[in-house]
């Protein structure tokens, strides 16, 4: 217990810059704040932000938005799949996260 070795981490100074998840969705988050700059809808995201839960896993904070905002996101959904649908790529042209990357693979 207390003369137990703690295998050199101590809780009181974890940081979430020691985490894989926080580096996802930070990741994640940075290329959602792109694609909607792109789309002209950075400012209808006041409260995207990267964050992780209680286990350590990575979170994306899309926060909420107006109705407007949503039917407008929910559009770019529409025309990004039927233009997806319509070239036979089903990936959408995005990078992989490491949440979907097979394992082994750094």
């Amino acid at each position: 217990m207390r003369d137990e070795p703690t295998g050199g981490h101590d809780a009181a100074t974890w940081s979430p810059l020691d985490s894989d998840g926080w580096y996802a969705a930070r990741n994640a988050t940075t290329a959602l704040r792109d694609a909607l700059v792109r789309a002209g809808l950075e400012k209808d995201f006041p409260y995207l932000r990267a964050d992780l839960n209680a286990f350590g896993h990575g979170l994306v904070e899309l926060g909420r938005v107006s109705p407007d905002t949503a039917e407008r996101l929910a559009e770019l959904l529409r025309l990004a799949l039927a233009s997806a649908f319509g070239t036979g790529h089903d990936d959408l042209g995005h990078a992989p996260t490491t949440a979907n990357e097979p394992k082994g693979r750094t």
